[in-house]
């Protein structure tokens, strides 16, 4: 099988996760254009080995010894499709860093995007975990999501509606392995008004009038923000945030409420509210607490940290034990927001 770049063996991720777990792929391929991922599917498929894609790692979870062949996602492009009076189109290849597109966006004058400021990984893992930030989700901006489709070995656009967008969760989610993501295509309105409804930049911008606020202002606020919560992945290994925020009835909350009085919610719709997870463990008395090589950020109970030495058995053990302690106490079950691979 003619590769651009042959598969190589024995391959170290540690700089390709930000956990900074010890990983070794059996295989791992960089791929550097769409052109690549028919050919390296077949090779897989012709070993009898399994797949899977890695952008910045960013939002997984990998073990020690890593089976079959990992696509090392590199596509790194961005094209303007339209810019029109009313919108701007943008196809963006699945390994630009994502924080990386935000600001370019900015440089630009194409405004949306600033709310998600800081997220740490690649344009091609956005759609798969439907990031969102500060009031705002990557699924209002997407318009197509350009793919190889594993099972049919066939090139696919998907639509926003194909994609099946959910909190923290899409069709890539539900169906794993299937789609290799190489490009995403973003519509950005050209009308636009600033979105700080979120308590922390309604807090950063108080006294301001909305109107008054610009995008890069947003941008900067984000950056700010997450930078006094979040560890650097560089210093602290980390995925972010490890688990998403509940969502549980209205009729849950107000049962909860009673009994914890200062619980923190938002509004999710109108039957149902979403819980602040952090505040749960915080709660749980797991913030700032060390397990072996393992732990919980002291600053935002919400991540769990690495500082060396570790594997994914330690820190999957310790978020089992929150997951038990949260259920225990609030009857609430903490959902894990990153991928876990094997």
């Amino acid at each position: 099988m003619n590769f651009d770049c042959k598969p190589l063996a024995n391959y170290s991720l540690e700089d390709r996760n930000t956990l900074g777990f010890d990983v070794v792929a059996e295989w791992a391929l960089p791929i550097t254009q769409a052109e690549q991922i028919p050919p390296a599917i077949r090779w897989a498929k012709n070993a009898g080995l399994s797949h899977r894609v890695l952008g910045g790692g960013s939002n997984v979870v990998l073990p020690a010894q890593l089976p079959g062949l990992t696509l090392l996602m590199d596509i790194d492009f961005i094209e303007v499709l339209e810019n029109r009076d009313s919108n701007t189109r943008l196809r963006v290849g699945a390994g630009v860093n994502w924080h990386a597109l935000v600001g370019w966006t900015l440089d630009q004058n194409y405004r949306g995007l600033e709310n998600l400021a800081l997220i740490p990984g690649t344009v091609g893992a956005a759609p798969i975990q439907n990031i969102g930030a500060y009031g705002v989700e990557v699924k209002e901006y997407i318009d197509l999501v350009e793919a190889y489709d594993c099972q049919t070995n066939q090139w696919v656009s998907l639509s926003k509606k194909d994609c099946r967008f959910a909190y923290r969760h899409s069709v890539f989610k539900d169906e794993p392995n299937r789609f290799v993501i190489t490009a995403v295509i973003f519509d950005l309105p050209k009308e636009w008004q600033p979105r700080v409804s979120y308590s922390d930049l309604t807090n950063y911008f108080t006294n301001r009038a909305i109107e008054t606020i610009a995008a890069q202002e947003i941008f900067d606020a984000v950056c700010a923000i997450r930078a006094q919560k979040l560890p650097d992945p560089k210093v602290i290994g980390n995925v972010g945030s490890f688990f998403q925020n509940p969502v549980i009835s209205n009729q849950q909350l107000q049962f909860l409420k009673e009994q914890f009085p200062q619980i923190v919610s938002y509004p999710e719709s109108a039957t149902h509210s979403k819980l602040a997870a952090g505040w749960l463990i915080d709660q749980c008395g797991f913030k700032g607490m060390q397990l072996g090589n393992v732990g919980v950020h002291n600053k935002q109970a919400l991540v769990l940290t690495h500082r060396g030495g570790g594997n994914a058995g330690e820190l999957l053990g310790l978020a089992e034990q929150i997951q038990k302690k949260v259920k225990e106490t609030f009857g609430v079950d903490l959902i894990p927001e990153p991928i876990f691979f094997n």
